[in-house]
């Protein structure tokens, strides 16, 4: 089958969504799948030879965070070109309704497309807002996907219609059989995401950081992500600073071996996420999982069973459950334990086959896809008949 995937945002800014496609890319490939993705990518970008390069992105305040996204003149004539190319079978766009190459694919093409709404956001103003222009091209979607039930629930209140639920996919045994660092072992807590975006959570480690180490001054805390490392302190004693280890972006290996080695993964998230795919990571790789008890995380983490939740921006809670956690051992070996028999549901055996199985659905017995001539797209405005 030849698969043409559409990625919204910055390859060359790393992303759950991006991280996401890159794996369901390859995933497909090994299974013998042409797959082609296209995504906005500054040139010197490195690019795996699958990604088709749509152009440099632009920052894009979007969805509680900054997206890095594509849209415009020359960006739709590179998705026209792509699509008109790659004689595809399937067209798989993520996040059509976001103001990026997913919503252009979605005014260009026409024939099998599946698209996968990876967004939770119950309060969307402007999706309710902007659904005069997105109706036109979500009418050509065949099948939808939603990441999460929480995306889903999304989908059906700001634009109608439904979608099947297949969640993000992991590759399990690359994060279980990755070995531990020395270094990041013994009395260790774990964090990753980005540092200057306040809904990753960050703030809220930082203020419940001092109790923790009050009581266990032995504990570091090891930080891996980007962004401004003294400005993450500012708000520590002094005498505590030490205790943090950034390690800026680490490379997937670096990931696997940070979160096999720490004895409490910590994700005190504030909101806007739709499904938790770190959580998937640090459960595959054995690590005992402690997360703020969104509704997206709480059902990754099969409402407590498979890791243990926080009251959603409570410092206070967030030290008391990881001091509990840390002085029992025997405790988070069996949220281990609980976490790797769960996280196999994750694997991309499963939702690989799940995400085919839909391909195959659209495309049965349909013409490839094309461009769809009667329309030309203006950025981000709307199609126009000829």
């Amino acid at each position: 089958m030849r698969i043409g995937i559409v990625c919204p945002y910055s390859w060359d800014v790393p992303g759950g969504v991006q991280f996401h496609i890159r794996d369901l890319a390859e995933h497909l490939t090994g299974l013998g799948h042409h797959v082609s993705v296209l995504a906005p990518a500054d040139d010197e970008t490195p690019l795996p030879p699958y990604v088709v390069s749509a152009g440099r992105a632009v920052p894009v305040p979007y969805n509680g965070s900054v997206a890095r996204l594509n849209f415009g003149f020359l960006s739709a004539a590179r998705v026209r070109r792509w699509l008109h190319d790659g004689g595809f079978d399937v067209v798989h766009i993520h996040e059509p309704t976001s103001p990026s190459l997913g919503l252009l694919a979605c005014w260009a093409a026409q024939g099998p497309i599946v698209a996968t709404f990876h967004t939770s956001n119950p309060r969307s103003r402007a999706m309710i807002a902007a659904y005069p222009i997105l109706q036109p091209a979500l009418e050509k979607i065949r099948a939808r996907i939603a990441v999460s039930e929480y995306a889903r629930r999304t989908l059906v209140e700001h634009l109608g219609g439904d979608a099947v639920v297949i969640p993000n996919g992991v590759d399990v045994d690359f994060f279980a059989r990755a070995e531990p660092r020395r270094e990041w072992q013994g009395d260790t807590i774990g964090f990753m995401g980005r540092i200057d975006e306040p809904r990753k959570g960050l703030p809220v480690l930082m203020r419940a950081l001092p109790a923790i180490l009050a009581e266990r001054p032995q504990t570091r805390l090891l930080v891996a992500g980007r962004g401004d490392a003294e400005e993450a302190v500012a708000t520590l004693p002094e005498h505590m600073r030490g205790r943090v280890e950034f390690l800026g972006m680490v490379s997937d290996e670096d990931k696997a071996r940070l979160l096999r080695s720490v004895d409490l993964y910590l994700a005190p998230n504030t909101g806007g996420e739709s499904f938790g795919i770190i959580l998937v990571e640090a459960m595959s790789a054995g690590a005992a999982v402690l997360a703020s008890d969104l509704d997206a995380f709480a059902q990754v983490l099969a409402q407590g069973e498979a890791g243990e939740l926080f009251a959603n921006e409570d410092a206070g809670a967030l030290a008391s459950a990881a001091l509990r956690l840390l002085a029992d051992p025997a405790r988070r070996t069996a949220l281990s334990e609980r976490g790797r028999a769960h996280v196999r549901r994750f694997d991309w055996t499963s939702v690989g086959a799940d995400i085919l199985s839909v391909y195959e659905t659209v495309a049965d017995g349909a013409a490839r896809v094309a461009t769809d001539e009667r329309t030309r797209s203006r950025g981000f405005f709307g199609p126009t008949r000829r």
